[in-house]
């Protein structure tokens, strides 16, 4: 008869979590994320990865222009002492740029997931968190399936509009109905006719 131990977690908040930071315990070049209280470690990314979050801050830094700031990889603060790092988010403008207090799903107009591995994590742990906590639209793109994942109507338990857009299809923030931008491109993928 096998005796079993229970385990006790150790929950970080997000005060511990930036003081470890500060006390050289994290690194800034350590790829962690706080998650519910734990501290979780990232996926490493990879060259397709990196191509596709280059690809969307160059589609879409022209589009939205003064009308949202590009934040690439930077913390946004929810609730139950979460502070993930999106691969891109369109925050409102602010004139503080976000120096003053951090970025909140308030200020959130599009955030967006590159899956090469994480899929899996992204659809069933940080998706609920940003529809709970009401970041408006999530779009996960999914490399290996040649699709992008786009969430919109936040729920306390995730979204309640998923739409699958492939390859062939275009994406558009609904925050701005005028950028309208090819699935093909954001995926880095050869055209079909390539060889």
């Amino acid at each position: 008869m096998a005796i079993q131990a229970e385990v006790r977690r150790r929950r970080f908040t997000r005060e511990e979590y930036h003081r470890m930071a500060n006390a050289g315990i994290l690194h800034e070049d350590d790829r962690v994320e706080l998650i519910e209280g734990d501290i979780v470690l990232m996926t490493p990314i990879g060259r397709r990865h990196a191509a596709c979050v280059a690809e969307l801050n160059r589609l879409l830094v022209p589009a939205v222009g003064q009308r949202a700031l590009l934040w690439p990889q930077n913390p946004i603060t929810l609730p139950n002492e979460s502070e993930p790092q999106p691969d891109i988010v369109l925050l409102r403008p602010r004139a503080d740029r976000y120096l003053q207090d951090d970025a909140h799903p308030e200020d959130v107009l599009l955030l967006v997931e590159v899956a090469d591995t994480s899929q899996r994590y992204d659809r069933m742990v940080k998706l609920p968190l940003y529809g709970a906590a009401g970041v408006p639209e999530v779009w996960i793109v999914d490399l290996p399936g040649e699709v992008i994942e786009v969430y919109r109507r936040p729920t306390p338990s995730g979204y309640a509009h998923v739409e699958h857009v492939g390859r062939a299809g275009v994406v558009t923030p609904a925050a701005f109905p005028d950028i309208v931008l090819s699935v093909e491109a954001i995926l880095v993928l050869p055209s079909p006719t390539q060889g």
